[in-house]
């Protein structure tokens, strides 16, 4: 069973924010390691967040793509994405 997406209007407007570089990249990591993958806790660049239940966290360079495992509808939902410096603040 592959997982799908899901990017919440936080985490859009926070992409949306970032130089087009990174946002190219960020794009291409979610397609390429988090749309369809059969189990994103076996990622290898990824680590649960502490607090946040089912939190996971992916390291992508400099930044960070937050978001929530919800095994029962099989989705991902991104909540934050930003830099490594920025993106725990307020979570």
């Amino acid at each position: 069973m592959a997982y799908r997406v899901v990017i919440k209007k936080l985490a859009e407007k926070e992409l949306a924010k970032l130089d087009n570089k990174a946002q190219t990249i960020l794009v291409h990591w979610m397609l390429n390691n988090l749309e369809a993958c059969d189990d994103p806790r076996s990622i290898p660049a990824g680590k649960a967040l502490a607090g946040i239940e089912n939190g996971w966290r992916w390291r992508v360079g400099i930044y960070r793509i937050l978001a929530v495992i919800d095994d029962t509808t099989i989705t991902l939902e991104v909540f934050r994405i930003g830099h490594r410096r920025d993106v725990y603040r307020g979570c």
